[in-house]
């Protein structure tokens, strides 16, 4: 079932792509001065087409998976929603697993693993963090 704007919390875009590289510091450098793209927490891309705000998504790059554990796989995927609180009763509704929640002040973030294992993190960009 796909969920209509309108009908309840939903998946508004991919908020970003998280995974391991050797040295993220040089990953992020190369993003920076081959791709022509950074931003505060990485590099960043602006999605200005968007009225309603101006989202971005991150290419995130770690040097251990610790942030992506229990995910299985070396990455892991950041979809924005519109009301993580709704989104996250949702899924608890469907008997869906979350791992842990968070409010970081520049968004609002929970965790769930797909049937796969790999790590999904749900992220609400709040209005304070927008550029």
């Amino acid at each position: 079932m796909t969920i209509q704007a309108g009908q309840g919390p939903r998946v508004t875009g991919l908020g970003g792509i998280f995974y391991v590289v050797k040295d993220p510091e040089a990953t992020r450098a190369w993003y920076r001065e081959v791709l022509g793209i950074d931003g505060e927490y990485g590099p960043q891309l602006a999605w200005a087409d968007e009225p309603r705000q101006h989202p971005y998504s991150l290419i995130s790059h770690f040097a251990d998976d610790a942030y992506i554990k229990p995910g299985k796989g070396g990455f892991m995927i950041n979809l924005r929603v519109d009301n993580l609180a709704g989104f996250v009763a949702m899924l608890r509704a469907k008997g869906v697993e979350v791992l842990d929640e968070a409010d970081e002040g520049y968004g609002k973030f929970a965790w769930l693993l797909d049937p796969d294992g790999v790590k999904i993190e749900l992220w609400e960009q709040v209005e304070d963090s927008l550029p």
